[in-house]
């Protein structure tokens, strides 16, 4: 077969990462990168036996490579499901992107994207009690430099249920200190959405004492090299706060807890106060409902309040009329 320009996979490759997903589609940066990525994996094992990868051709990329792909990073590296399904999602709309261009690779399209995601049980949603997180912002020291900032870290993002990306982009200039004390915050969330959360005066005051001093445009949190915090370094702060609280909160220890779980703790504790399903997805950033749904389906004691409740309503002591016993009733329908 004659590899013209047309059957080779790089030049497809390049105009899918360059062309579709930055110039059509403006995905943010961690999406481009996660395309990247499966493609750096994908393709020197679709070339390993056959051809260089510049020499590799869209037919060498069938749906039988595909599969026996997806089982190597289940068996070789260990990949979960769910990273599975995420790398055959951006081969799928790599596959819809040559078939919507070149008509003559259309069933190749469908063969790619017939190969299914796999299903797999959804882990129970993993949140803190009350006790628990304050524990946590509790446990750093505050006569160290390093204590402070974690201490500030852990409460900026129960108050605001940031992620651990969105923590780690924030600048001076991203918080706001009002008048009686209080603050708000804007944060870059996914596909570069923006939104505004309040901050309690507390969370202001450590704010402010851990950036006085400080240009605008620098990042809120440092490491010790006076560096900008990485989401790794973010999630490794977390983790050491969490084990200085679990000797006084020792339920800590059956729980893995990450900056996200303290995002989960957020949304089921705004919930539990009472607030409004549709204001905690704005708080959260999410896009859809559905995707905040969840917190009211796992909050378990939101649902006992309500059982509570019904089964209070439904203990009455004074037995049910019948509408044919109330005498009122009869007597009006008489007088009708």
């Amino acid at each position: 077969m004659t590899r013209t320009d047309a059957s080779l996979v790089g030049p497809w490759v390049r105009r899918f990462l360059l062309e579709h997903l930055i110039v059509e589609r403006n995905l943010s940066r961690h999406t481009q990168r996660s395309y990247r990525d499966t493609f750096r994996l994908l393709l020197p094992f679709a070339a390993r036996t056959h051809h260089s990868v510049d020499r590799l051709a869209l037919a060498d990329l069938s749906a039988p490579v595909l599969r026996e792909f997806l089982q190597h990073l289940e068996r070789e590296r260990h990949c979960g499901v769910r990273t599975r399904n995420q790398r055959l999602a951006a081969v799928h709309a790599f596959a819809y992107f040559v078939g919507e261009r070149a008509p003559e690779w259309l069933a190749w399209c469908r063969q790619i994207r017939s190969v299914p995601f796999k299903r797999y049980d959804r882990p129970g949603l993993a949140y803190l009690e009350k006790a628990e997180i304050d524990a946590i912002i509790a446990a750093p020291d505050g006569a160290t430099e390093d204590g402070r900032r974690d201490h500030a870290l852990v409460l900026f993002l129960y108050n605001s249920g940031a992620r651990a990306s969105e923590a780690a982009a924030l600048t001076i200039g991203d918080l706001d200190r009002h008048a009686d004390g209080s603050g708000s915050v804007r944060l870059a969330g996914k596909g570069g959405k923006t939104r505004y959360c309040p901050l309690w005066p507390t969370t202001t005051r450590l704010l402010g004492q851990l950036t006085a001093g400080r240009a605008p445009d620098e990042p809120v949190f440092l490491n010790r090299r006076r560096r900008p915090m990485t989401r790794f370094a973010i999630h490794a702060a977390v983790a050491r706060c969490v084990a200085q609280a679990t000797p006084t909160q020792p339920s800590l220890a059956k729980k893995a807890i990450s900056p996200h779980v303290i995002r989960h703790t957020t949304a089921t504790h705004l919930l539990r106060a009472g607030v409004d399903i549709n204001t905690i997805r704005a708080w959260l950033g999410h896009v859809s409902i559905d995707t905040t749904n969840i917190y009211a389906e796992v909050d378990l004691e939101t649902k006992t309040r309500m059982l509570a409740a019904c089964q209070s309503f439904g203990s009455s002591a004074a037995p049910e009329k019948r509408w044919r016993d109330d005498p009122s009733v009869m007597q009006f329908l008489r007088s009708l």
